[in-house]
């Protein structure tokens, strides 16, 4: 991800070639058309500068562009909330050295963070980076994600559990759209801290060792991971249906915290007080399956943990 212009000229062909002239209220002239969706120069009248600009543009040549210009580009696009942000991201990394954004070190989180998944005892929490790498959990959430934790590595990371490890296809109930998303989400990442060294060898290592990954990530989406549902087939208590909700930590820039629920009385919330019981049982071993691993001084290497 560090060659951005590379990848502002991927991503603004990618969506030009999506649109079709008629979505955009322009003629099609048949069969005349030798590229599929819009041509530059119709995009660049409907943005609103020359043709020439808008090839400069579409050629990496982004830093510096006025806001106006990419919001123009972004309305004829038709670019969603994630996408938009994306391209502005782009934007950024490609300007002066002083617009870009700096990953923060990989570390511990703080004991308060880690005291507030403790009191969310009735359902899984916890707290990831943009990587996906899952920095901390109460009880509850590392039994939830209990094959993801069976990674030796720390931290784990649920992103190159999807591509890498086989147990993720039984896991994942629906896991072709838990793939899309995971590839599109690390993406979006990849705008924000384009030159980030763990981001950029992760990429790296599903790129090289998933070929599924790498489709998704030539595909150029990005989405927001908010909110919405996950549907798993857990190894002890089996399948859930499961509402989560992720908020960012205001005090802890780039981090996020996710929940998951279920609906009182419902089967799911059976299930989860069934995966309590079983993680109470001592089943779930804190000093196996904890989020340890990272360099007390933040520098953000990664250790193997010995089961």
């Amino acid at each position: 991800m560090a060659d951005v212009r590379a990848e502002v000229r991927e991503f603004l062909s990618s969506r030009r070639a999506r649109l079709t002239p008629e979505q955009v209220g322009l003629p099609s002239f048949g069969g005349n058309r030798r590229v599929p969706g819009l041509r530059r120069e119709e995009v660049a009248m409907l943005s609103g500068v020359s043709v020439d600009y808008y090839v400069r543009l579409e050629r990496g040549d982004i830093g510096g562009v006025s806001e106006s210009v990419l919001d123009a580009l972004a309305t004829t696009l038709r670019l969603d909330e994630a996408e938009r942000e994306y391209l502005f991201d782009l934007a950024r990394a490609a300007g002066p050295a002083r617009t870009k954004r700096r990953a923060r070190p990989a570390g511990p989180v703080r004991p308060a963070v880690q005291q507030v998944l403790d009191a969310i005892s009735d359902a899984p929490a916890w707290v990831r980076n943009g990587r996906h790498d899952i920095l901390a959990a109460n009880t509850l959430g590392r039994a939830l994600y209990s094959p993801v934790f069976e990674d030796p590595r720390r931290p784990v990371n649920t992103t190159r559990f999807t591509f890498l490890n086989p147990a993720a296809h039984q896991f994942w109930r629906d896991y072709d759209r838990i793939a899309h998303d995971g590839a599109s989400m690390l993406r979006l990442e990849a705008g924000r801290n384009p030159h980030d060294p763990d981001l950029i060898n992760l990429v790296g290592e599903l790129s090289t060792q998933s070929e599924l990954f790498r489709r998704h990530w030539a595909s150029q989406d990005v989405m927001f991971h908010r909110s919405g549902t996950k549907r798993l087939h857990h190894p002890v208590v089996g399948d859930l249906d499961l509402h989560f909700e992720s908020m960012d930590l205001p005090s802890e820039p780039g981090l996020v915290l996710n929940v998951y629920t279920a609906p009182a009385g419902s089967p799911t919330a059976d299930a989860l007080a069934m995966l309590a019981s079983w993680a109470a049982s001592g089943a779930v071993d804190e000093t196996t399956v904890g989020v340890g691993g990272v360099d007390p001084d933040g520098s953000g290497s990664e250790k193997p943990t010995t089961p």
